[in-house]
């Protein structure tokens, strides 16, 4: 068990959400007959659900804020509308008509920042108004019909890296050197961490535990080349997932690594205190919500070009699936807790109960019963867990400055 300890860190707990996520894999691979863990299901996995984990990133940072934005659906669906149609009639290139449509997300998001920064009003409010005032210009200008998309932008939504080179490794080549580049950054980064760790504190990790930790991730990274590699011919990893991987490293490095991520945190623990310590709060609201809309804006555009078109009711629920994968994910409900990883492991186990149950043929009613007892349940064990002066889900899974258990405080 000691060996276990130094193997993940010391904090075994840390990966229960993990195991959970991959038993959770398991048990639908085998109750639906093998058809889970098929290179074709992985892909459409990911592809159909990056634009919610995308949203999800921006959600985490308005949650950890203690704020909330019900209206990153409709501005979604907005701003995918608005591209549709300034390709469609203004005859605009796709590229274009790509920028407007994150110009008008980053105005939807200044908008609703402002109210909230500026004029005191709570994002909860702002944000609903939001929702009305953008789902109404979503049906208004549609008239209610879909507009067709710019054929280039279905390599955001439902592209897939190059494919080549089977002939010569048996699987995708593009999948192959995507694999071997995250297994070779995860090895430097814990190398680096262990070399941080002996510069800080005078006394280096091991190296052995650190050898075993890379190569247990390097054997995960090599089954999912693997499975993402080896599917039919002009397959491999999808485009979608490969902008929401880009997106995790940028946002993981924002979060925990700047000072606006830093003040984030301070304002969602504290705001007296962070306002105490120098923190703009305005500045740091405005911001926070400026992101979440131009996310919102980036998701509308992924789903436009995976269903190559732009529809009335384009986000619709969106924002509830966001939310939903922030609080599996172990965020705190009063705020000032939270990160982009293990968001991202909130999310995929959502992304996997809705795959799972749709391949066992459970409705679309009962995945929604489903999904909510499992949100419910992740949010009650935190707050059991938090009254009775435990680390949170989140503290357990990726300990940070903000995160770490008070009695490591001290």
């Amino acid at each position: 068990m000691d060996k276990l300890k130094q193997i993940f860190g010391g904090k075994l707990r840390q990966y229960s959400m993990v195991v959970a996520l991959v038993a959770l894999v398991v048990i639908f691979n085998i109750a639906s007959g093998g058809r889970m863990v098929t290179s074709s299901n992985f892909q459409n996995l990911i592809s159909g659900n990056s634009y919610v984990l995308v949203l999800a990133i921006g959600m985490l940072m308005v949650i950890v804020i203690g704020q909330i934005d019900l209206s990153v659906g409709s501005v979604a669906g907005f701003s995918g509308m608005v591209m549709a149609l300034a390709a469609r009639d203004l005859h605009l290139p796709w590229w274009c008509a790509v920028l407007l449509s994150l110009a008008i997300g980053a105005a939807a998001g200044a908008w609703q920042g402002f109210w909230l920064a500026q004029v005191g009003i709570p994002g909860f409010i702002t944000t609903l108004g939001g929702m009305m005032i953008f789902r109404g210009g979503v049906i208004w200008l549609s008239r209610s019909i879909s507009v067709p998309a710019p054929p280039q932008l279905k390599m955001f939504g439902a592209g897939y890296l190059p494919d080549f080179g089977r002939n010569v490794t048996g699987m995708n080549n593009s999948t192959l050197a995507l694999g071997i580049m995250a297994a070779v950054f995860f090895a430097l980064s814990q190398l680096r961490r262990r070399r941080r760790a002996a510069v800080l504190n005078g006394k280096a990790e091991e190296l052995w535990p650190v050898v075993v930790r890379i190569l247990l991730v390097a054997v995960v990274i090599a089954y999912l080349t693997w499975i993402f590699g080896t599917g039919r011919p002009g397959t491999s990893f999808p485009v979608p997932g490969l902008i929401l991987a880009i997106l995790v490293v940028i946002y993981h490095t924002i979060t925990q690594r700047t000072r606006f991520g830093r003040h984030i945190y301070a304002v969602g623990g504290n705001k007296v205190s962070a306002a105490l310590s120098g923190v703009n709060i305005k500045r740091t609201y405005f911001l926070t919500m400026l992101n979440m809309s131009l996310l919102a804006a980036l998701a509308g555009i992924m789903f436009v070009g995976r269903s190559t078109a732009a529809g009335p009711s384009d986000g619709t629920g969106w924002e509830m699936d966001a939310i939903a994968a922030v609080y599996i994910g172990g965020a705190a409900v009063s705020g000032g807790v939270g990160t982009v990883f293990a968001t991202m492991i909130g999310g995929l186990t959502m992304a996997v109960l809705n795959s799972g149950l749709m391949l066992m043929g459970v409705g679309a009613d009962r995945t929604q019963v489903i999904k909510g007892f499992v949100l419910l349940a992740a949010v009650a064990l935190d707050v059991f867990n938090k009254s009775q002066g435990r680390p949170s889900i989140i503290g357990r899974l990726f300990p940070s400055k903000e995160t770490k258990p008070a009695e490591e405080k001290t």
